[in-house]
């Protein structure tokens, strides 16, 4: 299921920025386009449902055990951070080269941020635009305003005003610590690895047997 699954999540992110950024076409085309989002979230709500009647789990443990499988499921906002998971598993079910632990880790945050970004910027600029005393009105004010939560500056330049906006903004600003956090983490693990790694090498001239 991993190819069917990434192209659900690629179609899925297709339709929904779609409809978010060309409001304005036919009605015709922004039907087809949630027709689209629609049967791409069904590809993974029948995955969900395969996974849990052969793990021959109770739902509830399942669910527990799966928890971010479960969160991808319900919030349709997170849709894109599937193909993170997808990745993975296509690198190890075909053997390719896989990079260092720190690589990976710093690699796959960076892919999620910039998904959930791009995902997040759409979704609030779709019930941002239209509210009144808006401060976000295009994507170019969603992409830049979710470059500030994710980053977690906050200049309040642009800032959602409708509870829904404020709800993603909480999401975004708790997802982008911990993601961030992840990569500086990681990077800051390298270094400290190879500084040390270096230091045990000693100068040219203590190396043992050296005269």
């Amino acid at each position: 299921m991993e190819t069917p699954l990434a192209v659900a999540s690629v179609l899925y992110l297709a339709g929904y920025a779609v409809r978010v950024l060309a409001h304005g076409m036919d009605q015709i085309w922004l039907d087809l386009c949630l027709a689209v989002t629609l049967s791409a979230w069904s590809v993974f709500i029948v995955d969900y449902a395969v996974r849990v009647r052969l793990s021959g789990l109770k739902p509830l443990r399942f669910v527990r055990a799966h928890l971010l499988g479960t969160v991808v499921l319900i919030l349709p906002l997170l849709r894109p951070l599937q193909m993170v998971k997808i990745y993975e598993q296509i690198q190890r079910r075909r053997d390719q080269p896989r990079l260092t632990l720190y690589a990976r880790v710093m690699a796959y945050s960076s892919l999620t941020v910039a998904l959930l970004g791009f995902a997040g910027a759409l979704a609030v600029l779709q019930h941002e635009r239209g509210a009144p005393d808006a401060t976000i009105r295009t994507f170019g004010d969603s992409l830049w305003w979710a470059a500030e939560t994710l980053t977690t500056v906050g200049y309040g330049d642009v800032t959602p005003v409708t509870p829904t906006g404020r709800v993603i903004a909480v999401g975004m600003m708790a997802c982008g610590v911990a993601l961030l956090g992840a990569v500086t983490g990681s990077f800051s693990s390298w270094l400290i690895q190879t500084f040390t790694r270096e230091d045990e090498k000693g100068p040219p001239g203590n190396s043992p047997g050296a005269p």
